[in-house]
């Protein structure tokens, strides 16, 4: 089974360290939680994992998915998705350009219609293939940003506070979405945010505690 595991991660800036040594263990279809205020880093560990870590960082320990460090890895061959809290659609394509987009390139030209009608029709969605994303709700861009980031068939995945645009009632359903896709896809993802109400159950480590970790 798929697992990121972060051991001893710590990030450096030239005035000393943004958060105590983080030790999680994700595995296969948990969304373990980061919490903590704007600026306590929690965003630059997400770069970190991911492989876009700023030259102004330092970075301390490891981080492993598949039982194999990624640290040399190149960002575009890590294989881990993220997800920003602003959907981030290309203008000027349609829905199911956007959708292609998020495709592996070896992707058959045969198999990329039907993948990106069953993904829409997974999300609730069905027949969106042409719509112009400016037409979409806010909740419906939600769902195509995230089924782009998971059609790339990524090894893990990374929520960088993704609910936090959203109004209070759709909030609720985008979690729901999100964390229903997540256990199908079977990968490990670590959210960020600010807000305890995005959190799961299940690996919560508040970084304003010097990066305690306990169950949520």
């Amino acid at each position: 089974m798929m697992l990121l595991d972060l051991k001893n991660v710590q990030i450096f800036l030239k005035e000393g360290p943004l958060f105590q040594p983080l030790n999680i263990a994700i595995e296969a279809g948990e969304v373990a939680t980061v919490m903590g205020p704007s600026g306590c880093g929690k965003s630059t560990l997400l770069s970190a994992i991911c492989g876009n870590l700023s030259e102004s960082f330092t970075l301390k320990g490891d981080i492993l998915l598949d039982g194999k460090s990624i640290l040399d890895i190149p960002m575009e061959k890590r294989q881990i998705g993220l997800l920003f809290q602003d959907d981030l659609l290309f203008p000027h394509l349609d829905i199911a350009g956007n959708l292609a987009f998020g495709l592996p390139g070896d992707t058959p030209k045969s198999e990329r219609k039907d993948r990106i009608a069953n993904a829409l029709k997974r999300a609730g969605l069905e027949g969106f293939q042409r719509r112009d994303p400016a037409t979409l709700s806010g909740g419906q861009r939600a769902r195509v940003s995230l089924l782009r980031s998971l059609l790339a068939e990524p090894k893990a995945l990374l929520l960088d506070e993704p609910f936090s645009k959203l109004d209070q009632q759709l909030k609720g359903q985008i979690r729901e979405f999100v964390f229903e896709q997540v256990a199908a896809m079977n990968i490990p993802t670590l959210l960020v945010t600010h807000d305890r109400k995005d959190c799961p159950n299940g690996q919560l480590i508040d970084l304003t505690m010097n990066g305690e970790n306990h169950a949520g």
